[in-house]
C-alpha cells in the first residue's frame, strides 16, 4: 500500500470513528424529551389515575346485620348496591363525535374503576340510559346498545339491573309497545327482584299516566300483583298461599324508579350537588318533572316501601314522603349533565339500609390540569428558544439581589 492511500485510509476511519461516536444530547433533544413526559403525565393522571385517586376514598357504609332466624352462626354479609342515573348516552342526532368520546370515556373509566375497587353485588340504573332512544332508527339503537355494553361491561357475578327513562322510551304521548320491547330486550324486563332478603321494586316511571292507555294500565296490573305477593310475604301464613313462586322476603321493597315521586319543587334540596340556587324555587311539572299526587299515592299505598330512588333531575335530593318514607334523587352520572357527577352506594339487610355518596373526578379539575400543563409546554418551549428567561435563572438573580441590598 502507498503512503498517500494510507493517509487517506486513516483519515477516512477517524472521520468514521468521529460519526458514530455517541455525542452528548442536543437542546432539541432535551426539550423533546421534556414535552413528551409532561403531555404523557397528564394524559395518565387525568385519563385513568384521578379515578382511581377519587374513588378510592368511598366505602361501603357500614350497616348491622341481623344473625339468621334461629340465632346461630355469623349474621350474613349486607348486600352492596351501587344507584346510578342519567348517563345519556349521546346519540346519531344531537351527539357530537367529540363530545361522545369525552364524556363517554368518562364514564367508561368511573364505573370500571367503582367495580375493581368496590366490587359491588348489584348496580341499579335509573333510567335515561341513552340520549336518543325516544326517536332512534333501529340501527341507531343497535349502535348506541354496543356502546353501553363495552362502557358497563361487569363480572357475571354482578347484576345489572336498568329501568326506563323517558329518553329510553319517550314521554307518555311518545311511548310505544315497540320501544317498550325493544329497551326489555336489551334489559331485563323483571319488576320485582329480590336477594339475600331484600326486595327492589322496578317502575316503568314513564307508564304511570293514570289515563288508562293499555300500556299503563298493564304496568299498573303488574305492580297491583307485586303489592298482593309483597303483602302476602309480611302476613302469618302458610306458604302456599302466596303463589306458585313461593313466599317473598318478608322485607318493606326498595322502590327504584326514573321519575320521582310527586313534590313542589326542589326548594328544600340543599348540598353541593342539589340544583343551583336559582333553580330550587321552580314549581315542578307533574306527569314532566315528577310523577302525578295521585300515581305517588299509589305507589306509596300499593308497595309501602321503606326507601325511594330515582333520578331525571340530575341533581341530588332528599325528601320525606307519608309517614317518613325517604326518598332519594341520584344526581347524574356524566360530566354532560354536571360538573361533579356521583353515585350512591348503599348496605342492605333485610331490616334496615344505610347510603353513602361517592364523588367522580370533577371536570373543571380535569381541565383545570390541562391548561395548567398546557402553560407548563409553553414555558418550556419559550425557554428553550430563549425567547423566555429560565425561572431559575430569574429566581437566582432575584435571589442574589435580595441578598446584596
Amino acid at each position: 500500500m502507498k503512503a498517500g492511500q494510507s493517509c487517506l485510509f486513516g483519515r477516512h476511519t477517524m472521520a468514521v470513528i468521529r460519526l458514530g461516536s455517541g455525542r452528548p444530547p442536543t437542546r432539541r433533544a432535551f426539550l423533546l424529551l421534556k414535552l413528551t413526559a409532561v403531555t404523557l403525565s397528564v394524559l395518565l393522571f387525568c385519563e385513568f389515575l384521578i379515578y382511581y385517586g377519587v374513588i378510592v376514598r368511598c366505602h361501603w357504609p357500614e350497616v348491622e346485620t341481623p344473625a339468621d332466624s334461629r340465632g346461630r352462626g355469623p349474621p350474613e354479609p349486607a348486600l352492596r348496591a351501587m344507584f346510578l342515573a342519567d348517563t345519556h348516552l349521546l346519540g346519531a342526532v344531537r351527539g357530537h363525535w367529540l363530545d361522545k368520546l369525552r364524556r363517554e370515556w368518562q364514564m367508561e373509566r368511573a364505573f370500571q374503576t367503582a367495580l375493581w375497587l368496590l366490587q359491588p353485588e348489584v348496580v341499579f340504573i335509573l333510567g335515561d340510559v341513552f340520549d336518543e332512544g325516544k326517536w332512534s332508527s333501529s340501527q341507531a339503537w343497535a349502535d348506541d346498545v354496543g356502546r353501553f355494553q363495552t362502557m358497563f361491561r361487569h363480572p357475571a357475578h354482578v347484576q345489572l339491573r336498568v329501568v326506563a327513562g323517558n329518553h329510553d322510551v319517550g314521554f307518555h304521548y311518545q311511548m310505544n309497545t315497540y320501544k317498550i320491547k325493544r329497551f326489555e330486550k336489551v334489559f331485563n324486563p323483571e319488576r320485582l327482584f329480590s336477594w339475600k332478603g331484600i326486595n327492589f321494586v322496578l317502575v316503568n316511571s314513564v307508564a304511570m299516566e293514570g289515563d288508562g292507555c293499555d300500556i299503563c294500565s298493564g304496568a299498573e296490573a303488574e305492580l297491583l300483583e307485586i303489592s298482593r305477593q309483597l303483602n302476602c310475604s309480611r302476613e302469618e301464613h302458610h306458604p302456599g298461599r302466596c303463589g306458585d313462586g313461593g313466599p317473598l322476603p318478608a322485607s318493606a321493597p326498595v322502590l327504584l324508579q326514573h321519575f320521582p315521586l310527586y313534590r313542589r319543587s326542589d326548594a328544600h334540596c340543599s348540598g353541593e350537588d342539589a340544583a343551583p340556587p336559582a333553580e330550587r324555587g321552580i314549581p315542578f311539572q307533574e306527569r314532566y318533572d315528577v310523577l302525578s299526587r295521585e300515581a305517588s299515592r299509589k305507589l306509596l299505598w300499593w308497595l309501602r316501601p321503606r326507601l325511594v330512588l330515582s333520578g331525571h333531575t340530575h341533581h341530588a335530593c332528599e325528601v320525606l314522603h307519608g309517614a317518613g318514607v325517604l326518598e332519594v334523587s341520584v344526581p347524574s352520572f356524566s360530566w354532560r349533565n354536571r360538573n361533579d357527577p356521583s353515585f350512591i352506594m348503599g348496605s342492605f339487610t333485610p331490616t334496615d339500609y344505610v347510603l353513602a355518596k361517592c364523588p367522580l373526578p370533577r371536570e373543571d379539575t380535569v381541565l383545570t390540569t390541562y391548561c395548567g400543563a398546557a402553560g407548563c409546554l409553553v414555558v418550556l418551549t419559550l425557554v428553550h428558544m430563549r425567547l423566555l428567561a429560565s425561572p431559575l435563572h430569574v429566581g437566582w438573580n432575584l435571589l442574589r439581589k435580595f441578598k446584596t441590598t
